[in-house]
């Protein structure tokens, strides 16, 4: 017992507690600087980064699968983030009939798959171990504000509007998709195990899409972020919602490999 304390990890979670939190967010900022100059380094096709990133949303959705095929129960599961889910990849496939699509719309189109039938699964096979009392986010406080928001600021593509707006819309709720499962965990005060993997694996998507996104504009010194768009907003407001999404689920991230390198699994939701 007395070596598992004294471990090379435990000393530096150890010395990272006492310090203060205007010195760990400075080393998180160096992190991942370092993390994006490694993919940078490594990484020569851009687009290869987008299709990690969605490989490894439609991988913490399989986990989801295993789990309502293996234990029989859907706990611990948000239907409405499932559904929130459904809702931007169909938004993305639609979007694929206007402009040129590839390897991401076969990708879209299995993660959307998968997602349908874990909503048929948790709606109907395994209804009566979802608890509808802990998932309690009001959908159209998600959806309302980012469709009009997609009205507002979209980008102007020579397809349509309609494309530009149809597109925007299905970025901006996948920033805030996860927030009902959040809630959810948040409610139960308990993170059930496949789940944990399933918001891990949304939370290393987003680190990657946002790589991306920081790559693209570090390459062509800021004028990433106003190449087109509704006024210019549009990479902005796109980028900002990257980024969004990636700060609501850092914390998660933070604890979860804290725990997983202490040879745990994190239970409860970080406060």
């Amino acid at each position: 017992m007395g070596k598992k304390r004294g471990s090379p990890m435990n000393v530096v979670f150890g010395w990272l507690r006492n310090l203060s939190m205007k010195v760990k967010i400075i080393l998180g900022a160096l992190l991942a600087v370092c993390a994006f100059a490694a993919l940078k380094s490594i990484v020569k096709e851009h687009h290869y980064l987008f299709i990690a990133s969605e490989a490894i949303h439609l991988a913490g959705i399989i986990a989801l699968i295993y789990k309502l095929f293996a234990q029989k129960t859907c706990s611990g599961l948000s239907l409405k983030t499932q559904e929130l889910t459904a809702l931007f990849l169909i938004a993305r496939l639609i979007c694929s009939t206007f402009i040129e699509g590839y390897i991401i719309t076969v990708l879209d189109l299995i993660s959307f798959l998968s997602t349908l039938l874990v909503i048929w699964m948790i709606r109907y096979k395994l209804k009566s171990s979802y608890i509808k009392e802990l998932d309690n986010l009001r959908l159209s406080i998600v959806v309302v504000p980012c469709a009009v928001l997609a009205v507002l600021i979209h980008p102007n593509t020579s397809h349509s509007r309609f494309a530009g707006v149809l597109w925007s819309f299905c970025l901006y709720l996948e920033a805030v998709s996860v927030l009902p499962q959040l809630r959810f965990m948040q409610n139960a005060k308990m993170i059930e195990t496949f789940t944990g993997y399933y918001v891990f694996a949304l939370g290393a998507s987003r680190f990657i899409a946002l790589a991306l996104w920081i790559i693209l504009i570090f390459e062509t010194r800021g004028h990433h972020l106003f190449l087109a768009g509704s006024g210019y907003f549009w990479f902005l407001a796109a980028f900002l919602a990257e980024m969004v999404q990636s700060f609501i689920l850092a914390d998660f991230c933070y604890y979860y490999m804290k725990s997983f390198i202490h040879g745990q699994l994190l239970r409860k939701m970080p406060v």
